[in-house]
């Protein structure tokens, strides 16, 4: 029986989860699913005999030991953080490690170690990153085949709220860690754009946006995600113009987003003294100058040079920002407390469903001829658990994991799913769960 040790039972784990149980008996999987609430490990097995819930702290060094010993494969579904120390213990028992998140420097020096071991780090295997370097490269690798030159490559993904349940100004809810929305952009981004190099710091990327039509989902915007440029030597575009990878928003939400980093209440460097006695006009307040007599609303509109009827303004209202609430979480940074806030406006209701939308574009040419491809999709949640996101991260992490418990992946050291023998079985599962794209080319 072979044993596999899920870490984190969080939103993202629920598809994954459910797929290895489903398969268990077939396969003769056994599944510890460990995390720090006991209770919801419990709830998400459901009583399933083949799984096991655990009360899990990841920061335990004997028991994190204890239990990666004694696995045959680890997937961890822990925040990317934590990752190089799971994996540092993965390489001293000798263990298969799964990721859906991002390589980090940390992780890609294990390579070789992880070679020597005869076990595989598999990173970026959820949706971005994860089906977006599947689905770019099966195209990618089909143009380079028949002999055309790439000139431009664009991709854009986004976790939205699907359009019958889109009601609120913002056209978003949360379909993932709010955390990592909230915070979003704070590395700056890297990318080229017909040949010339862009960096873009924090405090213009959201004012950095294109607008992109995706199927019959009408317009959208894409500000830049983070480096696009490292994906150029894995994906083999060193000689492409345009490289840019984006992430997908309603239109209206950047402008309104580039005003809260503006101001400085993403910022999460420092504590707000007594955060929890201020309300949440009073927060806003600190970061603007100082005015007797003028509205607060009116001091950010002229701080921001907007019209203080404007939409954005709007927006900032129906969050909440100039209400006189207590924030009432103790010792927080502004984006802590900006977190707290959305949480509650953000959150998916019990019948809410979301839809994750991802676009690529690659522009190519052959015998003085210029085309494009343009390959979107469009995937809709079922319900508030069976989310989207939850479903196009944890399967392809499921399914890869299948493969390589099965024996059917081979490739061993620190990788992305950019081989033929992982990109291939996973895409073509994912179609049959209706995540699939849909191509149409066009000439220049």
């Amino acid at each position: 029986m072979q044993k596999v040790l899920i870490l984190g039972a969080g939103l993202s784990s629920s598809t994954l989860i459910r797929y290895m149980l489903d398969r268990a008996h077939e396969y003769g999987w056994k599944i510890r699913l460990a995390d720090a609430s006991l209770e919801l490990a419990e709830k998400k097995l459901n009583g399933h005999k083949a799984g096991e819930a655990i009360k899990f702290d990841a920061l335990d060094e004997v028991q994190r030991n204890y239990e990666i010993r004694n696995s045959d494969l680890v997937i961890s579904m822990l925040p990317a953080k934590m990752h190089p120390l799971i994996a540092k213990d993965c390489l001293q028992h000798s263990k298969h490690l799964i990721t859906a998140s991002y390589i980090s420097e940390e992780m890609k020096q294990m390579h070789e170690e992880a070679v020597k071991k005869n076990v595989l780090f598999l990173n970026e295997i959820g949706v971005d990153p994860g089906i977006d370097h599947m689905s770019a490269i099966r195209i990618i690798e089909s143009l380079r085949t028949q002999g055309n030159r790439i000139t431009a490559f664009e991709s854009h993904t986004g976790g939205l709220v699907a359009p019958k349940h889109d009601n609120n100004p913002w056209n978003y809810k949360f379909t993932w860690n709010p955390r990592n929305v909230v915070v979003a952009g704070q590395g700056g981004a890297r990318f080229l754009h017909n040949g010339k190099f862009k960096y873009i710091p924090y405090h213009n990327i959201f004012r950095r946006y294109e607008r992109i039509y995706v199927l019959d989902m009408g317009e959208f915007e894409s500000y830049p995600n983070r480096d696009s440029l490292k994906y150029q030597a894995a994906y083999g575009l060193q000689d492409v113009e345009t490289m840019f990878r984006g992430t997908i928003r309603r239109p209206g939400y950047c402008r309104s987003w580039d005003i809260l980093v503006r101001i400085g209440v993403t910022d999460d460097s420092y504590v707000v003294t007594h955060s929890q006695e201020m309300t949440y006009l009073e927060f806003i307040d600190s970061f603007l100058a100082f005015s007797t007599g003028k509205p607060v609303e009116d001091k950010l509109a002229e701080y921001a040079g907007i019209d203080k009827d404007s939409e954005t303004m709007y927006k900032l209202r129906w969050l909440g920002l100039f209400s006189n609430e207590k924030i009432g979480i103790r010792d927080a940074t502004p984006a802590q407390i900006l977190q707290h806030l959305l949480s509650t406006k953000w959150k998916l209701d019990p019948d809410d469903k979301d839809m994750l939308v991802m676009q690529h574009q690659f522009e190519y040419e052959k015998d003085r001829k210029k085309k494009k491809i343009i390959s979107s999709l469009v995937f809709k949640g079922k319900d508030a658990e069976n989310t989207a996101m939850s479903m196009t991260v944890g399967l392809p992490v499921a399914i890869a994991a299948k493969l390589l418990l099965t024996g059917k992946i081979n490739c061993r050291g620190v990788q992305m799913p950019l081989l033929p023998e992982i990109y291939k079985p996973v895409l073509s599962e994912l179609e049959q769960y209706g995540i699939r794209f849909i191509d149409e080319e066009i000439g220049l």
